[in-house]
């Protein structure tokens, strides 16, 4: 019974005896019985918000130094934020209070005495022990005229780059623990031990890397050793606090550093259903909560090959980002026309990586001896400039990029994207001009003997060709639907010239197979389709130095393919790598390069290779940057009335 039914009952028997018992009726005031107050109810909880992305494969690995693929790289982005990270061809500081500089005052270079026996750069860039007879560029030398040979008792002193990184105060690991500088000097000794995967060239060319306080790591280069890219020498924290218990060797497979890393960025690994996905929750100690970030609450990462798949999930509302992973290079009209009837969003980027035809100027059989006597070798085809310049213009890229790539991309002049702030837009354009192309040729000696256009040239005055010599080319690269139809644009437009191409198409192994047996690294080809790039932005004009032609000394490793040989070209790179940015001399010698390379040819770029990349209508604020991790903003990805912002 409830407390007010209580209370009348009561007040209805007090009056029944007072009735009975005669007495004069009284004024009898009915109680005020207060309202019952309403219990609020509980206001409902949101869902999570979710926002999944389709990665075009699964992740080999989240161990950061344990060489993840690209769609680990992805994953790893929204675990780790930066430390530094490359948008728009510049490099930016995230967990770095600044990037060092010269003009800053956190970059110097100091004159430091040598000793003999100490380490050091020499002047060919190799680490050595310093001897009587080492060639070394001693303090304030950065050319190759002012190179000297130590007489082993002389005092020598020589450059010293000194590098000071500071730590953002406010940055924690994802278990609330600060982040120091410790961490950092611990990756470097994970990168350092012999059994990790790392690339040692870095490595091998410092001296210290030290933690001055508990935000602040100094890096002090080799003697002789002068990096452009010093300020990017900073290495990528590793949580010192979770992961000292392990040998090295056991952290590329122990599930705390391969499967579930703590890191500092926006988001957490949750879970990993192998072959299915992994989802990720917000990190509440992400130093830029307070600003809003990440937007969402849950983040999942679905494994999805196939490009059709993927594009039809995210149709369905089960994918809300399709990542550059997924090979979506095929299906760009596909997604140009789902863009224009609002069914999706497209992104499409070129960067760093091209599309290159080698020429085998220089084959590996040339390594003992070009034999002109027995004629055993092939015949020396491409050493006359004008037979490189004539292919180009017997090329037409231009249809390749406007058939095949849907005019996505463009035709590259140099080693450079025209956005890079060291390309030369003065270096002029090689368009598809046969007319241009068969005088080029002729000028080489290549005549049309016959008088019939379709059959190949023939060398009349060739240098170092013998008389006959049909302009008869081998063409080598992958079955992928894509470089078979450039390979048809290409041999139908060198065939207007007097260029007869026969086209063979291999496994991607057997095409990227370690000489001297591989097709590429072997150096065994007359023209070659292949792709090479950078993950950086410092240009590569090391592709093309005598140096990377990978042959029997340096087990067949290097970028230079062709065999191009020039030492003025050398010697403007070997200058570009010892200036720094801001320098003009940094500017002039890789711009000397570019107008050499353009002239010379070593290779011919076909198109920068595009990055395709797709998102469902409602998702805002996805950037894809040439030069960055396609998710380096995850933490900013949003949807709905977050995109009004």
């Amino acid at each position: 019974m409830t407390t007010l039914k209580k209370l009348m009952a009561m007040f209805f028997l007090f009056s029944m005896i007072v009735s009975s018992c005669g007495l004069p009726s009284a004024q009898v005031e009915t109680p005020t019985i207060p309202p019952e107050t309403p219990i609020p109810l509980p206001s409902p909880t949101p869902a999570p918000q979710n926002l999944t992305v389709c990665l075009g494969a699964e992740p080999n690995t989240l161990y950061p130094f344990g060489g993840p693929n690209a769609a680990a790289r992805s994953v790893l982005a929204s675990i780790y934020d930066g430390p530094i990270d490359m948008v728009g061809y510049e490099y930016q500081p995230v967990i770095l209070s600044q990037l060092p500089s010269i003009e800053n005052g956190d970059a110097q270079i100091v004159s430091t005495p040598v000793q003999a026996g100490a380490q050091v750069v020499d002047a060919a860039g190799a680490v050595v022990l310093l001897a009587q007879g080492t060639k070394v560029r001693p303090s304030s030398c950065r050319a190759d005229d002012c190179v000297i040979t130590w007489d082993g008792t002389t005092p020598l002193e020589m450059d010293q780059m000194i590098v000071t990184f500071r730590i953002r105060p406010d940055v924690t690991w994802a278990d609330g623990t600060p982040l120091t500088a410790d961490d950092s000097v611990f990756a470097y000794n994970i990168a350092s031990d012999p059994s990790a995967i790392a690339n040692t060239y870095l490595i091998d060319r410092t001296q210290t890397y030290e933690a001055a306080d508990a935000s602040t790591v100094q890096w002090w280069g080799q003697p002789g050793f002068i990096d452009p890219a010093y300020f990017t020498n900073f290495w990528q924290p590793a949580p010192k606090h979770l992961w000292n218990q392990f040998p090295v060797n056991q952290l590329v497979t122990v599930d705390v550093s391969s499967r579930s890393p703590v890191g500092w960025g926006p988001y957490s690994v949750q879970e990993w259903a192998a072959g299915d996905h992994i989802t990720l929750a917000k990190n509440p100690y992400y130093f830029r909560a307070s600003e809003g970030y990440p937007k969402f609450d849950l983040l999942t990462y679905r494994f999805i090959s196939d490009p059709n798949t993927a594009i039809s999930e995210m149709a369905a509302g089960r994918c809300d980002i399709l990542d550059p992973t997924i090979r979506l290079d095929g299906q760009a009209g596909l997604l140009k026309e789902m863009q224009a009837s609002e069914e999706a969003q497209a992104f499409f980027a070129q960067g760093m990586n091209i599309e290159w035809l080698g020429l085998g100027l220089t084959p590996a059989s040339y390594d003992d001896g070009y034999d002109t006597l027995y004629q055993k070798d092939r015949q020396n085809i491409f050493g006359d400039t004008h037979t490189r310049q004539g292919i180009a213009y017997c090329l037409d890229r231009q249809s390749v990029v406007n058939n095949v790539l849907f005019g996505l991309t463009t035709v590259p002049n140099t080693y450079l994207p025209v956005d890079h702030p060291l390309y030369d837009p003065a270096i002029d354009p090689i368009p598809f001009d046969p007319s241009v192309g068969i005088s080029l040729l002729e000028q080489a000696g290549w005549r049309d003997t016959d008088g019939k256009p379709e059959t190949p040239r023939q060398a009349v005055t060739v240098k170092n060709v013998a008389a006959g010599t049909p302009l008869q080319l081998t063409y080598y690269t992958t079955g992928a639907t894509q470089r078979r139809q450039v390979t048809d644009i290409l041999a139908q437009s060198l065939a207007q010239c007097g260029i007869g191409v026969e086209a063979h198409y291999f496994d991607q192994n057997d095409l990227y197979a370690s000489g001297p047996s591989g097709l590429l690294f072997g150096r065994r080809f007359d023209l070659i389709e292949y792709a090479m790039g950078v993950n950086g932005i410092e240009p590569p004009c090391g592709w093309f130095t005598t140096d990377e032609i990978p042959s029997a000394s340096n087990a067949w490793i290097g970028t230079n393919v062709t065999g191009y040989q020039n030492p003025e070209y050398d010697a403007y790179c070997r200058a570009a790598q010892l200036s720094l940015p801001g320098e003009q001399a940094y500017t002039d010698n890789y711009r000397q390069t570019e107008v050499l390379f353009s002239t010379e040819l070593p290779a011919i770029p076909l198109y920068y290779r595009l990055r395709v990349a797709a998102a469902r209508t409602g998702i805002c604020h996805f950037d894809l940057d040439p030069t960055a991790n396609p998710l380096w903003n995850i933490e900013a990805i949003d949807s709905g009335e977050g995109c009004q912002d």
